[in-house]
């Protein structure tokens, strides 16, 4: 089976093309540039580059989110359109838990892996996971203990003193490493891992969960914080009523 898989909930983001459950070529998007001005281009020069047609693909996958809305938008509309001009399914999966998968590989059975992604104004969307002793990158591999959130890495920490009670955990993803000293600070013992690309691990996930794949248009993202856009609307709503009220 050939999956073709993108990751935009980052600037940069990342392509990967899959066969069986290998990584065949994984690459790092251009963060110089927006999503908007590269997608498809990116896709399309990594697939020419492997000899691969798009038409040769059996199946798509993509990051639901959280991350970047517009990052989101544009990265899910363009396997969307791949996969619909193509005939073909889409596997969405959630960046916190690809993350954990590929942060997971040199764990053992019990250790807990903690997602951590930036999603500015000081905060970071945040998922914790207990990684089992099945295969990497199998449905089992990792069990959420906690689902996507978003807050600040105090709040998100202090949250996480009860099930992390006598064991260092392992956490993974740019918003671990942006606020890394917080989280040395509340848990020296604990461990960062560098942000892995996700495009490849989103890829071997899919190939697992083929039977959950989607007809392209019901392929939705996972927000987990309200578009910006929402809440400033809301606000002038609110603003509007307390000043018809008071006239």
């Amino acid at each position: 089976m050939r999956v073709l898989a993108l990751d935009t909930t980052t600037r940069a983001g990342s392509v990967a093309l899959i066969e069986g459950d290998r990584i065949v070529a994984e690459r790092r998007g251009d963060g110089a540039l927006t999503h908007a001005l590269r997608m498809p281009g990116e896709i399309v020069a990594l697939a020419e580059a492997q000899h691969w047609p798009l038409s040769t693909i059996d199946l798509y996958a993509v990051a639901s989110g959280p991350g970047s809305f517009t990052g989101l938008r544009i990265g899910i509309a363009t396997i969307q359109g791949l996969a619909s001009v193509h005939r073909r399914r889409v596997v969405s999966v959630p960046a916190l838990e690809a993350l954990a998968h590929a942060g997971s590989l040199d764990l053992k059975e019990g250790a807990l892996i903690g997602a951590w992604m930036d999603a500015h104004r000081g905060d970071v969307f945040a998922a914790l996971f207990r990684v089992t002793a099945a295969s990497p990158f199998s449905r089992a591999r990792v069990i959420e203990l906690e689902a996507a959130t978003v807050a600040t890495p105090a709040e998100t920490l202090a949250r996480w003193r009860a099930p992390s009670a006598g064991s260092a955990t392992v956490f993974v993803g740019d918003g671990a490493e942006l606020f890394k000293a917080d989280v040395m600070r509340e848990s020296p013992l604990s461990r960062i891992v560098a942000p892995p690309e996700l495009a490849g691990a989103i890829g071997l996930l899919a190939v697992e969960r083929e039977a959950d794949a989607l007809e392209p248009a019901a392929v939705r993202p996972l927000y987990v914080r309200r578009p910006d856009v929402e809440v400033v609307r809301d606000e002038k709503r609110r603003q509007a009523d307390r000043t018809s009220h008071d006239a």
